[in-house]
């Protein structure tokens, strides 16, 4: 489903948390840590799950981490005993932004009580669903997750980790899934590893996550990444691990465009330093004659650096972001939602009279470009160069982005020069393919938003896409 977003960038479905203790901890604290370092990956609902190897309790309900998790609500989740928890933080992608859909999602199962935490979309759970509905299946909730869950639990002869290793060969897309029963943790990757998951050690146990701030705020040392295609479980013995599928790493390019935290490292590739070097390659594909660098925060702010740091251009803070505007939600006049955009972003004096390079990471559907552009040109700028870190997208995303419908992408619909008339800049260039590729550094990436080659699978149910319009990143 598409939704509007404040500032009209994609959305990260999820970020996953799980961890497994030797000894008895407060472990429902633990996970409600880690979902704060993860609250930028999901703001519509999360939940919490922890188990002291007799009883398995869970919260989860709409909103944010604050406010879901009030210390009352803490207080239930802690259980004496204590050693085995998960959390989840969602955005919906797939399944509609309803209570019943928040995760963890959990199962009574011939296993034992299971409940599971996902990032990601399986691009065949459509037709799986309904192979099993008609097979007298029930299902609680809307959303793909549960597609996973009562595939493993069918598997009645099979253990745990078995099961689970047969169902990962059966589903399809980009996925991170944790899952636990009463005294275990499993955390497995997709085969393409579009999806991160980082493995960390606490105190002689283990912590699972989307991404090592979540690591670092428990602290908890970081071990390594879940290889793309490995199930990794964490019990009694410790840590062990199994290679289930042949690996063929296509990660997602836009963790390291826009979505990960920039304290970080994934897949072994600093975070900020890709953005850094994404900005220097802008500056060499895409120079422009100005006398300032402005990123819009705070995603762009690391390619604005780096495209000073290549032009020789003075980098400066040129927009101000407010830290309390929270939450904004769907306004009900194009007025208010102008509005929605000052609330949000203010300038500085460091434009005024000056020819500025705008950096940002992404166009989506222009609207919110052109604001920002419209602040700059407000504030005395006499000259905008909009200058993106990630190319033009001009598909949907089906691995657990949402990118907004095909026909709302700018660059799926436009040239980009009626892109540029659009937000209203002087000049309007895009990096390359090539270039990201370069400063992300590894040997392959999904880029399927913007070149429609989906290596971890297509959805059954929809007909492969094309460009619209013929459209030049660079030219």
């Amino acid at each position: 489903m598409s939704h509007p977003h404040a500032l009209d960038k994609p959305r990260e479905e999820c970020g996953v948390f799980a961890v497994r203790l030797p000894e008895p901890a407060d472990v429902a604290s633990l996970c409600h840590l880690g979902l704060f370092a993860l609250q930028h990956r999901g703001q519509e609902s999360c939940g919490i799950c922890v188990s002291n190897g007799e009883e398995l309790v869970i919260e989860k309900d709409m909103g944010l981490v604050a406010e879901v998790f009030t210390e009352a609500r803490l207080d239930k989740l802690r259980l004496p005993g204590a050693r085995v928890g998960l959390g989840h933080t969602r955005y919906a992608t797939t399944g509609a932004s309803l209570r019943f859909n928040a995760q963890p999602l959990t199962v009574r199962s011939n296993k034992g009580i299971l409940a599971l935490a996902h990032n990601g979309n399986f691009t065949n759970a459509g037709r799986i669903r309904r192979e099993m509905l008609e097979a007298g299946a029930i299902f609680n909730t809307t959303n793909d997750s549960e597609v996973m869950l009562n595939l493993i639990a069918r598997y009645s002869r099979l253990s745990l980790e078995d099961a689970t290793a047969r169902v990962m060969g059966e589903l399809q897309g980009g996925f991170a899934v944790v899952l636990m029963d009463r005294d275990r943790i499993l955390g497995l990757r997709d085969r393409n590893g579009v999806r991160p998951l980082v493995i960390g050690e606490l105190g002689g146990g283990y912590v699972f996550a989307s991404e090592p701030s979540a690591l670092h705020v428990v602290g908890a040392t970081f071990v390594r990444d879940v290889r793309p295609g490995e199930l990794v479980v964490a019990d009694s013995q410790g840590l062990h691990s199994r290679q289930v599928l042949t690996p063929n790493p296509t990660p997602c390019a836009f963790e390291w465009i826009y979505f990960a935290r920039g304290d970080g490292a994934l897949d072994g590739v600093d975070v900020h330093a890709a953005r850094v070097r994404m900005g220097e390659v802008l500056a060499a594909e895409a120079p422009a004659e100005a006398d300032v660098v402005v990123g819009v925060p705070e995603s762009g702010l690391a390619a604005a650096v780096g495209f000073s740091r290549a032009s020789g251009i003075p980098f400066d803070l040129g927009l101000y972001k407010s830290p309390y505007a929270g939450r904004t939600f769907i306004n009900p006049t194009q007025r208010l939602r102008e509005l929605k955009v000052r609330l949000k972003l203010a300038t500085t004096s460091s434009v005024a009279g000056k020819r500025v390079v705008l950096v940002d990471d992404s166009i989506v559907r222009g609207t919110t470009s052109g604001r920002i552009v419209q602040l700059l040109r407000s504030a005395g700028a006499t000259e905008v160069h909009f200058r993106v870190s990630s190319p033009p997208i001009k598909y949907p995303c089906y691995y657990g982005i949402d990118t907004a419908a095909r026909k709302e992408l700018a660059a799926a619909t436009m040239t980009l020069e009626e892109i540029r008339e659009r937000i209203g800049a002087d000049s309007l260039r895009f990096i390359s393919e090539g270039g990201l590729a370069r400063a992300i550094g590894l040997a392959s990436t999904c880029l399927a938003c913007f070149d429609g080659r989906y290596h971890a699978g297509h959805p059954e149910d929809e007909e492969t896409l094309r460009p619209v319009a013929p459209f030049d990143a660079v030219a």
